[in-house]
């Protein structure tokens, strides 16, 4: 078995057929084809609705409706006045507990992935804390700290921070040691250590959690908005349940989609640019 694999290999990687270059193992793409499949991807699902319900009829409009149906009520919900209001405020809710979140959580993160008696110390009690579900937590911020903004933010800081905060640990860990005892190696106190090869080693695997963890506050933005809301993208999607307007449902969840699609792809370019010496 051991001479096989030996054998598998010594074969070149020139010696795959082209046709099969798309399906190598972390292969690359250009940036057309990338552009082109993710075109493919959203509009599939986009197309296969419309044909559902616009052509084909299968499904009852009380219940699904048509792509046109939506866009009319974006547009209508526009014209109100009252779209834009409501996207920036769900925004403000959003990334407030989200980089409140991001600020507790790297340096607790930072702490608990390099300092063995932190983590035994803390990491159990995140542990528990984390399999909580936040909208258990709602009574309990009402009575604390009321129905205003603080605690529709305070609900998807809950939401966010414990994950947060033990993906920052296992990224720190992920250090290689052999960086940390090159440096001791050279003179390197334990602050220098930390802050000049722990920090900048794990810098990329820290914006990916971040930026993975943010689509996480977009998650518990209709729960939070459950609080006292009276705007908001979920507070509409909400209202809209009251009074069956489907397609509002629709057009509420399609904007939240839109919109961390958006914040995801900044994330991506600013991470792009600030780790450029990073190989894919």
């Amino acid at each position: 078995m051991n001479a096989i694999v030996s054998q598998v290999a010594e074969v070149p990687a020139t010696a795959a057929p082209q046709r099969n270059r798309w399906w190598r193992i972390r292969g690359e793409l250009s940036a057309r084809q990338v552009g082109w499949l993710a075109v493919c991807g959203l509009s599939v699902p986009l197309l296969l609705w419309w044909l559902c319900t616009s052509v084909l009829g299968l499904a009852d409009p009380l219940f699904m409706p048509t792509p046109e149906d939506v866009l009319r009520r974006i547009g209508h919900w526009a014209l109100e006045g009252s779209l834009l209001a409501d996207a920036a405020i769900s925004i403000y809710r959003v990334m407030a507990g989200f980089g409140l979140a991001a600020l507790f959580a790297l340096p607790l993160g930072l702490y608990l992935g390099t300092y063995k008696p932190v983590q035994a110390l803390l990491e159990p009690l995140l542990d528990f804390i984390r399999y909580m579900p936040a909208v258990a937590f709602i009574p309990l911020i009402m009575l604390w700290v009321g129905i205003d903004e603080g605690s529709k933010v305070l609900i998807i800081f809950i939401g966010t921070f414990f994950q947060m905060t033990l993906m920052v640990a296992e990224d720190v860990r992920r250090v290689p040691m052999a960086q940390i005892e090159a440096a001791q190696t050279m003179g390197a106190s334990r602050g220098e250590i930390v802050q000049l090869v722990i920090w900048r080693s794990a810098g990329p695997a820290l914006w990916d959690t971040l930026r993975i963890t943010c689509g996480w506050a977009w998650t518990y933005l209709v729960v939070a908005e459950l609080v006292a809301a009276s705007s908001g993208l979920g507070y509409a999607i909400l209202r809209a349940q009251r009074y069956m307007q489907i397609d509002t449902i629709f057009a509420g969840i399609l904007l939240i989609g839109l919109i961390g699609l958006l914040t995801d792809q900044l994330f991506r370019w600013v991470g792009r640019r600030a780790f450029h010496w990073q190989k894919r």
